[in-house]
């Protein structure tokens, strides 16, 4: 009869799973042995549980496919639960296995005991505690259901003692089903949406990542209502790119004229985003379309709900639409637009070449250029975040993970471990900030140890820049935001990882081309600017006093990269006045 521990592993490997992240040991151990003795299933170690959980989201996200980590007992499944928050927030199908103690020893007080299934439940849709054999395997295809059904986080307690049992229950054959879902509105709400929009002067798109799959649906409704389009950071890489109709993003790190089309609009659209920052919203003239209904209203008054697909609202509210003539709102909003960017653009061009210490908006803007037409970007938070919003061009192929909705630290790098194994013929690059590298550096060795050859780029400024940024806004000395330089080139080459440190801006592009093209796991130190921000001058007081308001005016030395080329040329179809 198989164990617990084989009957798991089995259900795993007919929902599809290719792998489990984590690191072994104790009550773990009957579940990697179970691994060790099954084919096409393979256990992938890694030197921090928190870097497992990063690994098995990125993978969720790449692949939309099911991803699964593991943690032993106590302190082991603890270590997952900042990954897991992040995938869960990123609405990334992923199973956790939370080992436990001896199940006799549960509620004494025993070594290393915690309460995992209590300790899970905020950042999961399911969290339970398989106590006995005969609860597999239905309890574990209930998890994998509700994670990949729900798209997020499912949590499975299980001691190790119980693991190692013998279970006489056939594991039968699951439901799984890894199409997201199309949701059509209601004819009412169809009708409602078109009769608002019919009735607009000024309408005004805004985009996140629900729009995945509906940039020509999206197209083709801007051009129809003469509508500006506008994207939070999530939506950036499926809308932005072959889009004549874009006036850039909100929210903390946003450029251009969207903000300003948002406010002057006498309809916004939010279509499939959750933006979080109210303070950007006009909390007026607003309609939202969300396939998740508990989105529909939380961020900002609404005159209108609509819970659907956004491809599939689109497509049947078009043809109740009126063609719009009027592109002046339009019109005035891409000269805003270009005018903004152009005010910004020179600052890193001027002299790039010559200017000590490096300024990383042009390390984003050459890595930009030599990075696949497909490559996968892992971005930490922070300042990377900036880089690769205002710097990595979008085209519909390429794709850009980062912790956007949780904002957690050091995600890049295990991030990149998990799309890598996830898509081993593609081009996957850390942008890691020297602070979240840092924090999880010794996940660098997972690299080596799999062979894996994600290219890392160390902005290394020596400082925790963002952190420095909300004390000034706040009118606070920067303190313990700086420390001292690390050769972070030096640590990867001692770990047999192919790396370079740069410190002068004319090395950049042939250190960047070098690692691009290694066969191998490859890192790039580039020594960069830590003031490389500057503040506008039209701040209110108001704004200084919070991080979320002072950051939405804040300007970047560096500019915005190859946006100020698309708009340039989107501004070649419109009217000169």
């Amino acid at each position: 009869m198989p164990t617990v521990a084989e009957q798991f592993i089995e259900v795993l490997v007919q929902a599809g799973v290719k792998r489990i992240y984590g690191i072994v040991g104790d009550s773990l151990n009957p579940v990697v042995d179970a691994v060790r003795r099954t084919e096409g299933i393979e256990w992938v170690h890694t030197r921090h549980e928190e870097a497992a959980a990063f690994a098995a989201g990125a993978e969720a996200q790449v692949t939309g496919r099911l991803a699964v980590c593991a943690g032993s007992c106590g302190p082991g499944n603890l270590h997952l639960i900042n990954g897991l928050y992040d995938a869960h927030r990123s609405g990334a199908p992923v199973l956790a296995l939370a080992s436990h103690i001896p199940s006799e020893q549960i509620g004494t007080g025993f070594f290393q005991e915690t309460h995992p299934e209590e300790l899970f439940n905020e950042c999961s849709h399911f969290c339970e505690l398989l106590s006995q054999p005969d609860q597999m395997p239905r309890l574990l295809r209930s998890a994998i259901q509700t994670a990949v059904g729900r798209r997020g986080v499912s949590v499975l307690v299980m001691p190790g003692d119980v693991a190692e049992e013998s279970t006489t229950k056939p594991t039968g054959q699951g439901v799984v089903d890894w199409e997201p879902p199309t949701l059509l509105p209601s004819a009412d709400q169809v009708s409602a949406l078109a009769e608002r929009i019919n009735r607009a002067e000024r309408p005004m798109l805004f985009c996140g990542a629900g729009s995945r799959g509906a940039h020509a649906d999206v197209m083709e409704l801007a051009e129809k209502i003469k509508a500006p389009v506008g994207h939070a950071l999530r939506g950036k890489e499926w809308i932005q790119y072959d889009n004549p109709y874009d006036v850039g993003m909100s929210g903390l790190l946003g450029y251009g004229a969207c903000y300003e089309a948002m406010h002057k609009a006498d309809l916004v659209l939010l279509l499939g985003t959750d933006f979080p920052y109210d303070n950007f919203l006009p909390q007026a003239n607003t309609v939202q379309v969300d396939i998740e209904p508990t989105h529909l209203g939380r961020r900002t008054v609404l005159d209108l709900a609509v819970h659907g697909d956004v491809a599939e609202t689109i497509r049947a509210v078009l043809p109740q639409l009126r063609t719009k003539t009027d592109r002046s709102y339009l019109d005035r909003m891409l000269r805003e637009h270009a005018g903004q960017l152009e005010k910004v653009v020179d600052a890193y061009t001027r002299n790039v070449e010559s200017q000590v210490p490096i300024h990383p908006e042009y390390v984003a803007d050459v890595l930009d250029d030599l990075a696949s037409e497909d490559a996968v970007f892992t971005v930490d938070t922070g300042m990377c975040n900036v880089w690769a919003a205002r710097y990595i061009t979008p085209n519909g192929r390429r794709r850009v993970l980062g912790s956007f909705v949780h904002g957690s630290m050091a995600n890049a790098l295990p991030q990149a471990i998990g799309a890598q194994l996830a898509e081993p013929n593609r081009q996957v690059v850390s942008m890691s900030g020297d602070g979240g590298l840092a924090m999880l550096l010794g996940d660098l060795l997972s690299l080596r140890t799999h062979r894996l050859p994600v290219k890392t780029v160390v902005f290394n400024n020596s400082s925790l820049g963002m952190v420095k940024l909300e004390m000034l806004v706040d009118g606070l000395p920067d303190f313990g935001t700086d420390h001292d330089g690390v050769d972070f080139a030096a640590i990867a080459r001692a770990a047999g990882i192919h790396s370079v440190r740069v410190e002068k801006p004319g090395e950049v592009r042939d250190a960047l081309s070098e690692a691009l093209s290694h066969p191998g796991p490859a890192l790039v130190d580039v020594v960069t600017d830590a003031n490389a921000l500057s503040l506008p001058p039209n701040i209110t007081a108001e704004q200084v006093k919070g991080f979320a308001l002072a950051v939405s005016r804040t300007v970047l030395s560096g500019g915005v990269g190859k946006m100020l080329q698309l708009a340039r040329s989107n501004l070649r179809n419109v009217p000169r006045p």
